[in-house]
């Protein structure tokens, strides 16, 4: 592999002393990931202290290590290693001359930015550069950066926030030169006044444009003008995304394969591309719309996305599929358990409404909704008797609102934990049936996906 970093320009940018001559092909601060030849970062913080997983790193390969303390192994030494991140991160950028691609967005940054990636590295593989995972805070995001190689041409970065002001310093970071937000949505409510103060926070983004930038921004979204006022003092051009008359680029015409996903023509200033994506719900032909504009603002080639757009799996924990084995047949599973907000609840229930067979949704309850939690819960209660729901297995106490108003209207019970809810679906799991699971992370309903996943591979 080629060589990511070497010890006097790990130095050089983090203004550290190298005890030795090494190079580097990785870099991480997780020790559990340190593999041959990777850079490990001893990070410190209020729990833990990465100078006790030195032995562990360099055990596991690790060529070099930044640390603020003494050790006998090669490295760098700093003053502050989270600084030393950051400055890591910011040398990747500065080194790097090709084009970059920051995400934001309440619902749909992660697969956006899959897909962005999946699009521009069709033409050359190994030529664009990803966030993986959903790394898009505080320290993902430096650490993304300090990740890309030197000769990347395209660069896609999420950016998350739970936090006004967070955004901002992300952005700066990363330094795009196409911001592109996806749907502004009540996620992280019990942070903010309002929805409008999200997208006040989403609109951060444009801060970090490089000049001559593009903002890329959702035509459908109720605060469509209050992001192009934010993108304005930032942006040398502001394009627009959706499915209605108006938007830069808009999907005019959409219709439903066998396989699920949807056909697409697109149009925008005076072209069209026609081209099916593999993901099934109308939130992912919205989706491709901001994925075809950030492409084409940083000259990428559309044919080649459009067919990436077709061949893209799901990803796991954000739309991945299955067929679980059963005694007498197989079930589809519908793997959303990563993360839940009200908007992405009511997208992924329209995406089961489509599929055959009798409907199941295990759903777990969504955090970080502050003062708002229990509208937002009960009012699930409509796109689940929408989507045609015969057996809803609620889990957490904050799904309590939504049970009671799902009483004499579809089906359910209501349980404490994930534990519980792989019990109930047990029993009533059948073939045939089409299985819906998604929460917030913190309710653990992966584990529910992975028992479900032993039996597709046993």
């Amino acid at each position: 592999m080629k060589s990511l970093w070497t010890s006097d320009e790990i130095a050089q940018a983090t203004n550290g002393s190298a005890s030795a001559d090494f190079g580097v092909t990785g870099v991480t601060f997780d020790s559990r990931e340190v593999g041959p030849g990777d850079l490990f970062l001893a990070l410190t913080g209020e729990t833990t202290d990465g100078h006790r997983f030195l032995g562990q790193a360099f055990a596991q390969g690790a060529a070099g290590a930044i640390v603020s303390s003494e050790t006998g192994h090669p490295n760098v030494h700093v003053a502050d290693t989270t600084a030393a991140l950051d400055a890591l991160g910011k040398a990747s950028r500065v080194r790097m001359h090709g084009k970059v691609i920051g995400v934001t967005g309440s619902v749909g940054k992660t697969g956006t930015k899959e897909a962005l990636f999946a699009a521009l590295d069709r033409v050359d593989p190994g030529c664009a550069h990803r966030s993986v995972k959903s790394y898009n805070n505080h320290t993902g995001v430096p650490l993304s950066l300090a990740r890309m190689p030197r000769d990347t041409r395209f660069g896609v970065f999420e950016m998350g926030m739970n936090h006004a002001g967070e955004l901002a310093q992300l952005t700066r970071l990363v330094r795009p030169h196409v911001a592109l937000v996806t749907t502004i949505a009540p996620a992280h409510m019990g942070f903010f006044a309002s929805e409008a103060a999200i997208a006040d926070a989403k609109g951060e983004i444009f801060q970090g444009l490089e000049p001559g930038g593009t903002a890329i921004i959702p035509f459908d979204s109720p605060y469509r003008d209050r992001l192009i006022a934010a993108a304005k003092p930032h942006a040398a051009k502001i394009l627009t995304f959706g499915l209605h008359d108006g938007a830069d680029f808009r999907a005019v015409e959409r219709m439903r394969t066998r396989t699920g996903g949807t056909f697409i023509t697109a149009r925008f200033d005076a072209r069209e591309l026609s081209f099916t994506i593999s993901q099934p719900g109308e939130h992912w032909v919205s989706n491709a719309m901001a994925i075809i504009a950030a492409v084409d603002a940083v000259g990428g080639d559309l044919e080649m996305a459009g067919l990436a757009l077709a061949e893209m799996g799901g990803l796991a924990g954000r739309g991945a599929r299955f067929m679980a084995e059963l005694p007498n047949g197989e079930a589809l599973v519908i793997d959303e358990s990563y993360n839940a907000n009200p908007a992405s609840m009511r997208a992924t229930l329209a995406v089961l409404a489509n599929e055959h067979g009798r409907k199941i949704a295990v759903l777990g309850e969504m955090r970080e909704l502050g003062d708002h939690s229990d509208s937002f819960h009960a009012d699930l209660a409509e796109p689940i008797e929408a989507a045609g729901v015969s057996h809803a297995i609620l889990v957490g106490e904050a799904m309590r609102p939504l049970a009671k108003a799902l009483e004499g209207r579809v089906e359910f019970v209501h349980v404490p934990d994930a534990a519980t809810a792989r019990e109930r679906l047990s029993a009533v799991l059948a073939p045939g049936d089409a299985v819906l699971v998604k929460g917030s992370n913190g309710v653990r309903l992966s584990t529910v996906v992975a028992a479900l996943a032993e039996r597709a591979m046993a």
